[in-house]
C-alpha cells in the first residue's frame, strides 16, 4: 500500500473513532473551544485597538513636525521638561520667516473652555486658535460652511469652525451656519462644521470636540499672545521624501531663534505621528504577549485533556490495534491514526471556537471599537488548533505503536 493511501485510511479511522464517541469528543473539545476563542478574541482585539489608534489620529498626519515646549511621551525626567519656556506667537512667526517657500507653518494655541448657545452648554470644549493653514496640515476637511480665510486672521474676527460633537451638543438637528455661539464670555459666529474624524481614543483627543478660531482672535479674547499660554507650531514638508530633512532644519531654526549656545541643550520638543505609533506597538507587543500566554494555559489545559482522551481510546482499542498490526499495519500507521485523531478532535474545536470568536468579535465591532477577523488570524487559530492535537497525540501515538500484537490480541 502507498505511503498516500495509509494517510488516508488513518484519517478515515480516525475520524469514524471521534464519530464514535461523540459525547467524549466534545466534552473533550471544550478546552479546546476556550483556548481558541480566547487567542482568536485577544489577536482581535489588538487588531481593533490598532485600527482605533489609526482613525483617531488618522488627522494628525505623517508628515507633519510638532514643535512645542513638552514631548507626547514622558518617560522620564518629566522636570527638566516641566521647568523649558513656553513657545509663543513671536518665534512662530520667526520660524515661518525662516522656512517659507520650503514649508507649511501653522501655530495654534488651544484650552478646554465651556461654549454655550442658549440654554444649552457644553463644559471643557477644546478650542484652538489656529490659522487658515490648518486643513493643510490635516486631512480633516469641513463638511459644511467654510474654514478660516486669511482675512479672519488679519482682522481678528470672533468667527468659528466646530466639530460635529459640538455641533449635535448645540444645535442638535438645526444648522449651526450663522449663529452666534459662547465661548467662555466671548460670542463667536459659526462659519462651518468640520466632518466626522472619530472618537477619543484611551483618553486621547477628540476631534470631534473641538472648536476652530483665528489665533489672533483667541489671543485677544484669552490671552493667548501674553506667554499666558502656550503655543504649538505645525511644520508640514513639501513632501514625504523631505520629511527627515525638514527635522534637523527645523532643529537649527528653532535653536537659533531662542539663540542657545552649541553646549546647551534643546529647551523645546519636535513631536512626531511616528513618536506615538512606536510607543502604541511597543505597549501593545508586550499586553499582545502577555494576553497570549495566559490564553496558552487554557490551551495547555485543553491539550491535557485530549492527550488523556487518547491513552483511554488507546487502552479500549488495544485488540482492535493487535487485529491492525496482525493484518500487516505498520507502527508508522498506528502513530498516524492516533495523531489525526487527537488532530481531528482539536480542529473540531478550533472551527468551533473560531465561529464563537466571530460573534464576539462583531459585538467588540458594535460596542467597543472597529474590530473584524482577518485571514491570518483565522490561519493562525487553524493551525493552533492541529498543532495541539499533534503534541496531544504524540504520546498515546507511540505507546499504541510499542504494543505487542500478540498481547494485543488476548486483551479483552
Amino acid at each position: 500500500m502507498k505511503p498516500p493511501l495509509r494517510v488516508v485510511d488513518s484519517l478515515q479511522i480516525a475520524l469514524g473513532a471521534v464519530r464514535a464517541n461523540k459525547a467524549r469528543g466534545i466534552l473533550t473539545t471544550l478546552g479546546i473551544v476556550i483556548g481558541i476563542v480566547a487567542v482568536v478574541v485577544t489577536m482581535t482585539a489588538a487588531n481593533g485597538l490598532q485600527n482605533k489608534f489609526r482613525e483617531s489620529f488618522s488627522s494628525v498626519g505623517t508628515d507633519v513636525l510638532y514643535v512645542s515646549r513638552m514631548p507626547w511621551v514622558v518617560m522620564n525626567d518629566f522636570f527638566s521638561f516641566r521647568n523649558r519656556p513656553n513657545l509663543d506667537l513671536r518665534e512662530a512667526r520667526a520660524l515661518e520667516d525662516k522656512l517659507r517657500g520650503r514649508a507649511i507653518v501653522s501655530p495654534t494655541i488651544s484650552s478646554q473652555i465651556d461654549v454655550k448657545y442658549r440654554d444649552e452648554v457644553i463644559e471643557g470644549v477644546t478650542v484652538i486658535g489656529t490659522t487658515e493653514k490648518q486643513t493643510r496640515l490635516s486631512s480633516a476637511q469641513p463638511q459644511t460652511g467654510h474654514f478660516l480665510l486669511p482675512s479672519d486672521i488679519h482682522s481678528k474676527r470672533n468667527v468659528c469652525v466646530i466639530g460635529t460633537d459640538v455641533q449635535q451638543g448645540l444645535f442638535q438637528t438645526v444648522s449651526p451656519l450663522g449663529k452666534s455661539i459662547m465661548i467662555g464670555r466671548t460670542a463667536f459666529r459659526v462659519i462651518g462644521v468640520m466632518e466626522k474624524q472619530g472618537g477619543s481614543f484611551l483618553g486621547g483627543p477628540n476631534f470631534d470636540r473641538q472648536i476652530f478660531v483665528p489665533i489672533t482672535s483667541y489671543a485677544k479674547a484669552f490671552g493667548g499672545a501674553r506667554g499666558r499660554q502656550e503655543v504649538n507650531i505645525a511644520v508640514k514638508a513639501p513632501t514625504q521624501d523631505a520629511f527627515s530633512d525638514l527635522e534637523f532644519e527645523v532643529i537649527g531654526d528653532m535653536r537659533a531663534i531662542r539663540r542657545l549656545r552649541p553646549t546647551e541643550t534643546d529647551n523645546f520638543s519636535i513631536n512626531k505621528l511616528d513618536t506615538l505609533v512606536g510607543n502604541f506597538n511597543s505597549v501593545m507587543g508586550v499586553v499582545l504577549l502577555v494576553g497570549l500566554f495566559v490564553t496558552s494555559i487554557s490551551l495547555f489545559v485543553g491539550a491535557v485533556g485530549v492527550m488523556n482522551v487518547m491513552f483511554v481510546s488507546v487502552t479500549e482499542r488495544t485488540r482492535e490495534i493487535g487485529i491492525r498490526k496482525a493484518v500487516g499495519a505498520t507502527r508508522r500507521s498506528i502513530v498516524l491514526q492516533f495523531l489525526f485523531e487527537s488532530s481531528a478532535i482539536c480542529l473540531l474545536g478550533g472551527l468551533i471556537g473560531i465561529a464563537l470568536a466571530t460573534g464576539l468579535t462583531a459585538v467588540i465591532n458594535a460596542a467597543v471599537m472597529p474590530a473584524s477577523l482577518s485571514i491570518p488570524i483565522l490561519v493562525i487559530a487553524v493551525v493552533v488548533s492541529i498543532t495541539v492535537g499533534v503534541l496531544a497525540g504524540v504520546a498515546p501515538a507511540y505507546r499504541a505503536a510499542r504494543l505487542d500484537p500478540i498481547e494485543s490480541l488476548r486483551h479483552e
